[in-house]
This record gives structure tokens, sequence and C-alpha cells, in this order.
């Protein structure tokens, strides 16, 4: 499954209590005021989700209705929104918007020819509320495209309160506290890590963290471009940094052998399962949704999670991910569309699902108070606060058959060097090699 839709998929119950918790009738979620500008027409819409964020974005649709009085059609992709978008244009039946999870489906739709760009209006508000950052990534050759609505946070580490307190350790901050806390833990009897390693897009995302932290947002972004080459010696630094972990067998639940027969919803129940394998898991905020929905856990108590530490000086690195709304031009109501647009860039519209729970959003007018659960707050304040900071997930900017395909390309590499981290340099060349297939294709 497409690493973007395990996340959102997940993501939903990570505040399933905010309803019990906190009302969602407050001034933060009220819509401005109705103007009924679309009654009698329709707007067709078109995302990936599922199931509880479905039922949730369709709230968030509602107040669109209200406002606006158009009627709103949801159509859900699947995981292929490029396959499937594409057929609807080719059929004369596109959507109005669609909200697209990859910045590299963005760039691909508009090279296309198939967005429109943004209102002055989106654009002003966006101005204004969104970090340049979250911009930049909706941009395609200087036209502004994509309105980033949902967002994740992938620097969080996530343990178990107990397996810290039994080992007498703590959040740490740095790489270098948190591989001594792993030792301890391991020492306490409980090896430190589970690792998803069977799911490899879990393996990027623990490179793209360290590189980020380490060579910094520049390097990060060149290497996101290939700019420069995977060769590159802040790449092979990085891997060693990653291998220094990878070769430390006992820090991790089943060895590097049980690491890459273990998926990510799995590495998740191995820390906060009714019995446990190991005390810590790394991942996006999303892990919260399997510890909520799946186990049944509470997050806060039984789950918590502290921010992915910085390495060797740098930053704390804030690795992020997302659904970006664009507007089609062969839609049916292109006008109707980008009001939607100008819905969805209000903290009006993002106030609805924070409400709601299992949501981040980008826009910085967003109170925080809206997030009724303290730990979405904890990561909506890490995402927000970083601003131009935060670095969109690197294997979705790049081509899919080399950061987006199970079993090749960068998936495929760093899964050997999980059960091999003893050529750096080796698993560099190899990572270039097909870089520059995927980019040249």
């Amino acid at each position: 499954m497409n690493r973007t839709v395990v996340a959102t998929s997940v993501i939903c119950g990570l505040a399933l209590t905010t309803t019990a918790c906190g009302g969602s009738g407050g001034t933060s979620s009220s819509a401005p005021s109705s103007s009924q500008e679309l009654k009698g027409q329709t707007v067709t819409v078109a995302a990936v989700w599922t199931g509880e964020e479905q039922a949730n974005f369709k709230k968030v649709l509602d107040g669109f209705s209200k406002k606006t009085g158009a009627k709103v059609q949801f159509i859900s992709t699947g995981d292929n929104v490029s396959t499937v978008i594409g057929s609807k244009i080719e059929g004369g039946d596109a959507p109005d918007v669609v909200m697209v999870p990859q910045v590299g489906v963005i760039q691909q739709f508009a090279t296309s020819g198939w967005l429109a760009p943004l209102s002055d209006s989106v654009k002003a508000s966006a101005a204004k509320n969104y970090a340049k950052v979250w911009q930049d990534y909706g941009t395609v050759d200087g036209t502004y495209y994509g309105l980033y609505f949902k967002a994740s946070d992938k620097s969080t580490v996530w343990y178990s309160p107990s397996a810290f307190s039994n080992a007498g350790v703590t959040p740490p901050t740095t790489y270098e506290q948190m591989t001594a806390a792993a030792k301890a833990l391991s020492d306490s009897g409980l090896p430190a890590f589970a690792i998803g390693g069977q799911d490899g897009w879990t393996l990027t995302d623990w490179f793209e963290n360290i590189y980020l932290s380490q060579a910094g947002p520049a390097s990060y972004d060149k290497l996101a471009k290939h700019q420069i080459p995977w060769t590159d010696p802040t790449v092979v630094k990085a891997l060693t940094t990653l291998g220094t972990l990878f070769k430390q067998n006992d820090l991790i639940a089943g060895g590097a052998k049980g690491a890459l027969q273990t998926d990510f919803p799995t590495s998740v129940t191995q820390v906060f399962g009714d019995s446990p394998k190991a005390a810590m898991t790394y991942e996006g905020d999303f892990v919260g949704g399997i510890v909520t929905n799946d186990l049944h856990k509470k997050v806060g108590t039984d789950a918590k999670f502290f921010p992915f530490p910085s390495v060797d000086g740098g930053a704390k690195p804030v690795v992020g991910g997302g659904d970006a709304a664009v507007a089609l031009k062969g839609g049916k109501n292109a006008s109707g569309g980008m009001k939607l647009l100008e819905y969805l860039a209000t903290p009006q519209a993002a106030a609805i699902w924070a409400e709601a729970g299992g949501f981040l959003s980008p826009n910085k007018a967003l109170p925080l108070s809206t997030y009724t659960d303290p730990t979405i707050r904890q990561a909506a304040q890490s995402l927000v606060s970083a601003g131009d900071g935060v670095r969109f997930d690197m294997s979705d900017q790049t081509p899919a058959a080399f950061g987006g395909t199970a079993g090749t390309g960068e998936w495929k590499i760093l899964q050997d060097f999980l059960a091999d981290p003893s050529d750096p340099k080796g698993t560099a060349q190899k990572l270039e090699a097909a870089a520059a297939k995927a980019y040249k294709g």
C-alpha cells in the first residue's frame, strides 16, 4: 500500500476521544457568514480518504455547503490518485477539486496542464497564514497550484512510559542520548526499538530525519531534487549514522531479520500491545491511530512520543507530509471549485476537522486550543512552530520508481542495508544508480 495512504488511514484514531472531552461548537469552528452564492450548484471533490477520515472531511464540506449553498459530491480515488484522475480527465468527467497526497503528483498534474492556478484570494490567505515552505511545495515552475489543507508530523518517536520508567530513562533530546537510552532499555531486558522494516517506506523516514538534522535543509532540498548525487558525503555520513543503530541487533526487536519480517502496524503492536517486545517505535503522529483504534490503549497515558532528536548538533528535524487541494481545469464547475479552495484556506474550515480529531493543519491561524487532545496539540505545535524548517517527506518528492515502490529503488536498497549495514558507501552507490535511472525516466 502507498505509504501516504497507510499514514492517512490510521491517523484518524489519534484523537477519537476529542469529541467526548471537548465540544465542537466553539468560536474557533464558527463558519463565516452564509452567502449562499453557490446555491443550486454542485462541486465535486476527489480524495484518497475512506472511513473516519472521509466522514470528517465531509463535515468540512458540509461547512462549505452551509456557507455557500453548494452541494458537494465526494469521490474516493483509492490508492492511485494520478491514474484515477487521469482516467476521469480523459473521459471528460474530471472533478473540480482533488486532494493530492504527494508533491510529485502535483508536479505531474501541473506539467500535464491539468491544474488551474490558485486565485488571488487563496494566495493572499496562504501568504498570511502558511509558512512559505508549504506554499513552495504547492508551487510548480513559479505558479502556485496546491493549497496544503491536511498535514502530518513524521518526526515523532513513540515510547512506552512504563518501559522508560522501569529502565530509569527519560525522553532524549539528542540522537546520542537516544542511543544511550536504547542501550539502557535493552539492558533492562526489553529491546529498545520495534522497526517495521517489511514496509520499506519506514526506513526512508528513518534516513530522512537523520539526514535533515545532520546535513541541514539546503542539502535535503538538493538531494530531494537530485541536484546532488546519493554518493555525496552527506548521504554516506547519514547512512553511517543509521547503520550504527542497525548493526546493534540487541537494540531491535527480533534483530534485523525480525524487523524485515515486521510491517508497520505490527511494529506499533510490539511496543503498545499486551505482550510488549520493544520500548520504542519511530514513525509519524499517525502511530496514535493504531494505539487507539486497534490496541484500545490511551495516547498520553499508555503511549507518548518525543520529537525525533537532533543529530550531531543539528536542529531537531521536522519531516512532514500532507494533502494539498488543487483545482482542475477540466472540472464542470471551475469557479465553484476555486471557492472551495478559498474556504479550505480559512482557519474555520481547518477547525471543523481539528475538533473532530485525527487532523493536523499547517494553517498557523488555527488556534492550538482547537486541538482538544493534548497529544495532537503537541504534534501541531511542533509542525507549525517549525515554520520554514519543515521539509516534506523526501521519498514522496522523488519519482515513484525510486522513492515509492515496494521491492525496488530506495525501499529495497534500505531494506538490504538493514539486513547488512556494513557498507554505507556501497549502499550510497546503489541508491545513486537507482535514483539516476528513475529521474532520467
